[in-house]
């Protein structure tokens, strides 16, 4: 297996093409790794690190600045250029979505194919530019309220000209890393902002990795606050994790079909079976990317809020509270039959198997056929929310369990593996479409990646 992986891999730098996107993606990632040691200006530096070395020690990383740094790769933590990271320009996707659904001219918009796609992907983006100026102004407000920072100066000249230079620059940042993942899309792999995301994920590895080691350290009092088999059965709940998130993102329900045969003159068509496949976790990572952006946007702006004045309802909205778990989790399951609902229509592909001839055995063509669909779909859409309900939150039951910080935590499970290991799959099948389009062996030597033919 590991024998076969190796060749494919070798194998796509034998494709000059290919060999083109993937250079081409990793130069992306590199200018988005340099961009993100790029200061924001009129930022102290050493104040800001030691503020956050002190919450990192408290909380391990396990508060809302901890996961917008998770996401920022480490950004946010520096106050750099992409301190925002993407996650404007996902919340912006989010609107439009639910917009397109609920308003008849986007709808209708939506249906005009590319040119449509263009005038809402415009419309995306201009609300990539309100959303990062409203949270870059706040993150200066909070900047330059010592009160939150223990009394460490953090702004060296406070006032509106810091304000509007943050906005500038954060915002500025938020569309340069957008243009990078329209880059990497059309140019590179693919995924263009879930690779961004994910490298930004994979960059606090080696941070994770320092506070395990610090763990396995012996304390001052002769023993490691970590035993060895607790590593142990972390690290197999992170195998697990893995095994699990690929099962469930490669599942399927297959529903059969069979054309009707028919004659035109001398030729019969028809009479074929075939199969529609309905993944059990069709949103993928999509679904657990917007319920993080959605409830990290209101928790952010109260706590950038000086002197403590939406305090109490930030509370509501951290890691340990019950409201954070429950809006979590109904956000998760929302977007996943949410975004099955954008990606599959039961009413339109009954259609067309009605219009084509083609039936599910023992269903009537039209409606009872659209009816059925929509009920195999709900139901294993309910297993695959689910499953990422529990991924989501496996970092604080780890947490619980062997009473180790979140960032060490999130590395043996949780949205941060869910989304490293769902991104490198659907990047996989890419390149493992390119590789059998000219006739190489791909990742597997049996079988296939599934997702590609669906």
């Amino acid at each position: 297996m590991i024998s076969q992986f190796v060749k494919g891999f070798a194998n796509c730098f034998r494709i000059e093409e290919l060999r083109r996107k993937i250079l081409f993606t990793i130069a992306i990632i590199a200018v988005y790794r340099i961009g993100c040691y790029v200061p924001t200006p009129g930022i102290n530096g050493a104040a800001l690190n030691e503020f956050f070395q002190r919450m990192n020690t408290n909380t391990g990383g396990g508060n809302v600045f901890g996961i917008m740094n998770m996401f920022s790769g480490g950004a946010l933590g520096k106050m750099t250029i992409f301190s925002l990271g993407v996650m404007p320009y996902i919340s912006s996707s989010i609107i439009m979505q639910l917009l397109t659904a609920v308003i008849p001219s986007l709808e209708k918009l939506s249906k005009e194919g590319q040119a449509g796609y263009k005038k809402i992907n415009q419309f995306t983006r201009y609300g990539t530019v309100g959303l990062g100026a409203i949270q870059s102004f706040f993150i200066a407000l909070w900047l330059e309220s010592p009160s939150t920072f223990g009394g460490l100066q953090i702004v060296n000249d406070p006032g509106w000209g810091f304000r509007l230079t943050t906005m500038v620059t954060l915002t500025t940042g938020t569309l340069f890393l957008m243009w990078l993942g329209e880059r990497i899309q059309e140019r590179g792999v693919g995924n263009g902002t879930s690779l961004i995301i994910t490298s930004g994920i994979i960059a606090s590895a080696p941070t994770a990795l320092h506070y395990l080691r610090l763990l396995l350290s012996p304390a001052g009092g002769g023993g490691s606050q970590l035993q060895p088999m607790a590593l142990v059965l972390m690290v197999f709940f992170l195998i697990t994790v893995i095994l699990g998130v690929t099962l469930i993102s490669q599942g399927q329900r297959r529903i059969p079909v069979q054309y009707a045969r028919r004659t035109v003159g001398t030729q019969t068509y028809g009479g074929q079976g075939t199969f529609i496949p309905l993944k059990v976790d069709t949103a993928g990572i999509i679904a657990i990317i917007f319920a993080q952006s959605i409830i990290l946007f209101p928790a952010t702006i109260a706590s950038f809020v000086p002197n403590g004045k939406l305090q109490h309802f930030a509370s509501w909205l951290s890691r340990g509270h019950w409201a954070y778990y429950s809006i979590y989790a109904v956000l998760i399951m929302f977007f996943c039959y949410f975004y099955t609902a954008i990606v599959f229509n039961p009413v339109d592909v009954a259609d067309n198997l009605k219009k084509h001839g083609g039936f599910v055995p023992g269903i009537r063509p039209g409606k009872e056929t659209a009816d059925y669909l929509d009920y195999v779909l709900t139901r294993i859409t309910l297993v695959g929310s689910g499953f990422i309900c529990f991924i989501a939150v496996m970092p604080d039951m780890i947490m619980a369990w062997f009473k180790v910080p979140y960032l060490v935590a999130s590395f043996f499970g949780g949205t941060g593996v869910l989304i490293t290991v769902g991104v490198m799959l659907d990047t996989m099948k890419q390149i493992e479409s390119h590789l059998q389009m000219h006739h190489y062996e791909g990742f597997m030597k049996t079988g296939r990646l599934r997702g590609r033919t669906s």
